[in-house]
């Protein structure tokens, strides 16, 4: 079916950042004193917002993270991404292919606006998006696995839900834009299908989003 609004997830969708930032987490994780692999901060946090990190680390251990841990990580995310970050091959088309036919999107995140723009500017995507057109967990009460941000995003956009299609990477994202209502498809970039139960359709080359959205192939801007 076509869609009236196709909603991006950010990091490891439209951005390369999961690598990055998960790298940066479980190095810093580690240097606090809570040893973590990056195996193991994708399978914990892929998709959540930083206050899961403060909650399954309480939750584990019975310590709070130092009060300016959220202040560090980004400052050390953000050099990162400065440094290394790119956008996700096949991304430009796809969204010069939805500009192209009239299609509607828009993105939501579990990320702070802040550090989405720092994305966004370093991996040269920042034309693309209008800043209504960015939804981030920091304009809802609850982030991902809750239906919420997904829901905030069609109301403002202005669509029914039932007529959204998300393009999830994390299982995370994937239960909520379910929970919302709305057909999903998994971006198998990262983690396998069978770790995304519960998607529309899955795929692994951004090429193919345009066949999956009925689109015809776009050029980047």
């Amino acid at each position: 079916m076509g869609y009236d609004l196709v909603i991006f997830d950010n990091d490891g969708v439209l951005v390369d950042s999961e690598p990055v930032a998960n790298r940066i987490l479980a190095g810093y994780l580690t240097e606090l004193g809570h040893p973590t692999s990056y195996e193991e901060a994708l399978r914990d946090y892929l998709g959540s917002a930083v206050p899961r990190v403060h909650d399954l680390v309480f939750e584990r251990t019975g310590e709070r993270l130092p009060a300016d841990f959220d202040e560090t990580l980004f400052a050390r995310t953000r050099a990162a991404f400065e440094q290394e970050l790119r956008a996700v091959p096949g991304v430009e088309e796809v969204l010069g292919a939805l500009t192209a036919s009239g299609v509607g999107y828009c993105l939501v995140s579990s990320s702070g606006h802040e550090r989405i723009r720092v994305a966004h500017q370093a991996s040269g995507i920042d034309g693309w998006f209008e800043e209504e057109w960015i939804f981030s967990a920091e304009d809802v009460g609850q982030g991902k696995p809750a239906p919420d941000l997904f829901l905030h995003a069609a109301d403002q956009m202005g669509v029914d839900p039932a007529r959204c299609v998300v393009i999830e990477d994390s299982p995370l994202g994937v239960q909520a834009a379910v929970a919302a209502g709305m057909d999903v498809f998994a971006f198998t970039g990262i983690l396998p299908a069978d770790r995304m139960a519960g998607a529309t359709g899955y795929f692994g080359d951004m090429k193919q989003l345009t066949g999956l959205l009925e689109l015809e192939a776009g050029l980047g801007m």
